[in-house]
């Protein structure tokens, strides 16, 4: 703890740093819940987002079996051509918002491919948006969970140091003037008591 001033004008910043934590502390302490709530969310449509992957490839996983003998691969038949993404912003936090994907049909010759590649594109590219929508979403969650550890820390700082530490000061700070006071009136009632022949003495 660093050495203060056992004065009025010490007593004064002490008393308004305190006013000053204690108001911000409850907006900090709403910002972690909102932070926590969002997370929740993210989390929750991430597992949604994981759950119809997985669904997605095991009905993918009949279709690379028919292509087995064919000339054309699976991965061959969609080109990914990158993730659309747009800024948002929850609690002051930057975050991307998943807008969609760019991805290309490779083209196809009707008379050389079966009659399913068609569904077989679409689904390639259905999978491909599922698993970036799930990269974004779980860049998001990174940047609001570091947030979040900012925002606790910070709460803890004022909870457990700042606002103990200036009530400590105040109280340190006020006995030492209620003494100095004390003492004051002392001095000066003695001072009163003194007969004129002890002064003449001094």
């Amino acid at each position: 703890m660093a050495k203060i001033k056992h004065t009025k004008t010490e007593l004064k910043a002490q008393t308004d740093a305190l006013k000053r934590f204690q108001r911000f502390l409850p907006m900090l302490q709403l910002k972690k819940q909102q932070l926590q709530a969002e997370i929740a969310g993210i989390t929750a449509k991430l597992g949604e987002v994981q759950r119809r992957e997985a669904e997605a490839r095991k009905r993918l996983d009949a279709w690379v079996a028919l292509y087995a003998d064919a000339e054309v691969r699976p991965e061959a038949l969609v080109a990914f051509k990158g993730v659309r993404t747009a800024q948002g912003n929850i609690a002051g936090v930057a975050i991307p918002l998943y807008e969609g994907i760019d991805a290309e049909p490779a083209p196809l010759d009707p008379y050389r491919t079966p009659a399913w590649t068609d569904d077989a594109q679409t689904m390639l590219a259905d999978l491909m948006a599922l698993k970036a929508e799930g990269d974004v979403l779980r860049k998001q969650r990174a940047a609001i969970e570091e947030e979040l550890h900012t925002t606790g820390q910070r709460v803890n700082l004022f909870e457990k140091v700042k606002i103990p530490e200036c009530k400590e000061n105040i109280r340190v700070i006020r006995i030492f003037i209620g003494d100095e006071q004390t003492a004051a009136v002392v001095r000066g009632k003695i001072a009163k008591g003194r007969t004129p022949k002890q002064k003449e003495a001094e």
